[in-house]
């Protein structure tokens, strides 16, 4: 094949970690994790496999004991024990982990059964609510496994290969609760994340609908008219021929443009280029190519069946000469046109000629390896193929159906993901079909888009499933025009945490175990996640309270101190909490010392690249370090050292002082007209702060926000510098406004004016407590004793419940 489907791998071992005899192999890649293979004939395996790739770790300190019959293999935290020349079996092989202060002796056998905290599947397609998932690579027990034998290998043409037949080849992860130190060293095995194009992080546009040229043209318009930013353009499969003749079964399949709708598509994608946004295109490659397309006879003749038969040519994964002419006729002349990458919308079955080779994988792999031809990162879109999938992002998650439940399970089910590193996920946001019309649901489910990893818009085909902002109420439009806008500001953050994820193996989402493994509540908020490094996020997946206006969800806070991202309220952690929401905001909770970068909107609504002004919100109550990660956005330049980190400092504490530390690397990537804007949340008024910069300072103007308790500090201009934000008494943490904070909540509430005036008399007068107390003598809405305990007990060192 090709050199570009040649993939750079290291997948030999350091012959130090190896421990080989008759029939077996072991090789100690870390002291956690071992690689276990038998083989009748010797016949093991040093090539990469579809799933594992990188097996040169470091030389590991081990030692064995072995006599004629057996070997002990011993690691600080694992032993091994094996009965030479037995097939692996459960008397043959064991592995004991050794206890540590969290977690108890365990031992697990060859064959035993692996109770993992779960990964992801394949798809949502047609999922009302839950469903079963597959198993992960972290367990509570302390040990897992990855089964490889059947995996294909991928020799040094980059073609797939059989391995030995009867080969046993599986890895033992025994981390205990270490887990994201298992996530590192999985990603270490198997390839860590790509760093994904800028562009991936602001608001896709999608919907399964027959555009027509002019129609896409005035769609795109409204949206920059009404100044909501997109990134990313999905044009579903209506761009092709779609209307085929009966012989042909079915138009699913297709790579002609059709002319009736689209009658100049480059002029088209120039266009979309023009307004800063990329695009991609559905295919279904099933069918084959039909001879009715433009490239049939190209790719006919050059796989040497005759076109005078008009016979279709199978699409077929397993033939690599196939694969080729696939890409060199059909994808790379829409690629010069315009297409920036595709979108594989595979639904066709697992099977090949190649027994067990599933053509999802083949077509992820090799899609995301040629796109990788030119100048600029690969990307794509499709469905999760298996352990390893993590390299081919972006992973879409199928036709969900529209429906409460669904919503429910997404935040889970994203999280859990990151338990076979599989991190960036995209979901048909709003829900993809059937269910029935309800705007507060678009809404949630937009919040939690804005706060997952891919935001893409999604509808099936139907006049009335349709998620455009505006053909919704004027109260909804303006909810989802103000999320779509944060999404697109956020981008920032999220670009920094996508280079996190590349170099420091972390996923930008992870369940709240991974940082708290030995909490139970941590293992029973299943919707909770973390954010990137700074934020805590739950997603509202149920109903507002008809009476109160707001939505109920279970918090649980770790131990710290934490500050509201929308509302500015103050939170104790070390405890689990009733919070209340309005349709306008969702609970995210930035933990005390965190550091977000924002965009400021710009001239060019869709545009992406490094923004002219960054607002650096930053919260009070503990020490912080951002590190602001910012390159050209798109090539691949960043490995060459193009690229700059701007290091943020919070130093609460001591100083009292903000600093944006002198950026450092390939300045000119950054705008030279940069300005920053600073909102600092959760401090008392300062009453005076000066800027330090160049040996000199200056006082500062600045506004500040009693109710939020938030300074906001303007244009300060870039300069390549250190900047100091100087508090002259010290940083100090502010207090809630509770009078106000209940006086919002009982304004809001549908309830006799006689009570509110009763329940704000005693909040005005009364202690948190006694508060409480009085309200439980009155017949009130369950809902608003709770979220009026929320307010009162928000900053307390006691339970809200």
């Amino acid at each position: 094949m090709k050199e570009i489907y040649h993939i750079n791998t290291v997948s030999t071992s350091n012959v130090l970690n190896i421990v080989q005899g008759e029939n077996y192999r072991f090789t100690i890649l870390t002291e956690r994790l071992i690689r276990m293979e038998y083989h009748e004939r010797n016949e093991f395996v040093d090539l990469p496999s579809q799933t594992i790739w990188f097996r040169d770790f470091p030389k590991t300190e081990y030692e064995t004991v072995q006599d004629a019959d057996s070997i002990t293999i011993r690691t600080k935290s694992l032993q091994l024990d094996y009965l030479k020349g037995d097939m692996f079996s459960k008397e043959s092989l064991k592995i004991q982990i050794f206890p540590n202060k969290h977690l108890a002796a365990q031992c697990w056998h060859y064959g035993d059964l692996c109770q993992t905290l779960k990964g992801t599947i394949r798809t949502l397609d047609a999922v009302n609510g839950s469903t079963k998932l597959g198993e992960g690579v972290i367990s509570r027990e302390g040990f897992t496994m990855i089964e490889d034998s059947e995996s294909y290998l991928i020799n040094e043409e980059g073609e797939l290969q059989q391995r030995p037949q009867n080969h046993i080849d599986c890895y033992f992860f025994g981390y205990g609760h270490s887990y994201q130190e298992c996530i590192r060293d999985f990603y270490r095995l198997t390839q860590m994340p790509p760093l994904l194009p800028r562009y991936a992080f602001g608001n896709w546009w999608s919907r399964y609908h027959k555009y027509t040229q002019e129609e896409y043209r005035q769609l795109v318009t409204t949206f920059e008219k009404k100044k909501i930013p997109l990134s990313v353009v999905v044009i579903d499969m209506d761009w092709h021929i779609t209307e085929v003749k009966p012989e042909y079964e079915s138009g699913w399949t297709g790579y002609t443009w059709n002319k009736e709708l689209f009658p100049n598509p480059e002029k088209l994608l120039r266009w979309l280029h023009d307004k800063k946004l990329r695009i991609t295109l559905n295919v279904h490659p099933a069918q084959g190519v039909r001879p009715y397309e433009e490239q049939y006879e190209i790719i006919a003749k050059s796989l040497g069946y005759d076109v005078n038969k008009k016979q279709t040519v199978d699409f077929d994964a397993a033939d690599s000469k196939f694969l080729e002419a696939y890409f060199k006729y059909l994808h790379y002349p829409l690629e010069k046109e315009g297409v920036d990458f595709w979108w594989i919308d595979w639904q066709q079955g697992e099977t090949t000629k190649l027994p067990g080779l599933d053509p999802l994988w083949v077509l992820n792999h090799y899609h995301f390896l040629d796109h990788s031809k030119g100048k600029e990162r690969p990307l794509i879109l499709s469905r999760f193929a298996g352990i390893g999938s993590h390299r081919y992002p972006v992973g879409f998650s199928g036709d969900s159906i529209i429906s409460w439940d669904s919503l429910d399970f997404q935040p889970y089910f994203t999280a859990t993901a990151s338990n076979v590193g599989y991190c960036w996920w995209s979901h048909d946001i709003g829900g993809h079909m059937m269910g029935k019309y309800n705007e507060e649901l678009q809404i949630r489910w937009l919040q939690f888009g804005v706060f997952s990893p891919i935001l893409r818009l999604h509808s099936s085909a139907g006049a009335f499933n349709h998620k455009e902002p505006w053909n919704y109420s004027v109260e909804t439009e303006k909810i989802m025009s103000q999320y779509m806008k944060l999404r697109h500001s956020l981008i920032p953050y999220l670009y920094s945490m996508n280079y996190r994820t590349h170099t420091c193996a972390i996923p930008l989402i992870i369940p709240m175990y991974y940082e708290y493994p030995e909490e139970t509540a941590a293992y029973h908020s299943p919707n909770e996640y973390f954010f990137g490094s700074e934020l805590i996020v739950l997603p509202i997946t149920s109903v507002v309270s008809e009476e109160i206006k707001v939505a109920k969800v279970s918090f649980w806070l770790p131990e710290d101190l934490y500050i509201d991202f929308f509302t500015g309220v103050i939170y104790q952690g070390k405890r689990r909490m009733n919070l209340y929401r309005d349709k306008m905001s969702i609970p995210v909770l930035m933990k005390a010392g965190a550091i977000v970068p924002l965009a400021v909107e710009g001239e060019r609504v869709n545009d992406t690249s490094n923004p002219k002004i960054i607002e650096i919100c930053v919260v009070a109550g503990a020490d912080g370090e951002f590190m602001l990660y910012e390159d050209d956005g798109v090539s691949m330049d960043y490995g060459q050292g193009h690229f700059v980190i701007t290091k943020l400092i919070l130093d609460y504490k001591k100083e009292g002082e903000f600093i944006i530390q002198k950026p450092k690397g390939d300045i000119n990537l950054l705008p030279k007209d940069r300005k920053y804007q600073i909102r600092m949340k959760g401090f008392k008024n300062p009453g005076k702060i000066l800027m330090i910069c160049n040996m000199k300072q200056q006082e500062l103007n600045y506004q500040y926000d009693s109710i939020q308790n938030e300074i906001r500090i303007k244009e300060i201009p870039f300069v390549m510098e250190q900047i100091k934000i100087k508090f002259t008494t010290g940083m100090q943490l502010a207090q809630n406004h509770v009078k106000e904070l209940c006086f919002q909540i009982l304004d809001r509430a549908e309830i006799d004016f006689y009570f509110k005036e009763i329940i704000y008399d005693w909040v005005q007068q009364d202690s948190a407590k006694s508060v409480l107390s009085s309200m439980q003598t009155l017949s009130v809405n369950a809902d608003l004793y709770g979220a009026i305990s929320e307010v009162l007990l928000a900053q307390e060192n006691e339970p809200a419940d």
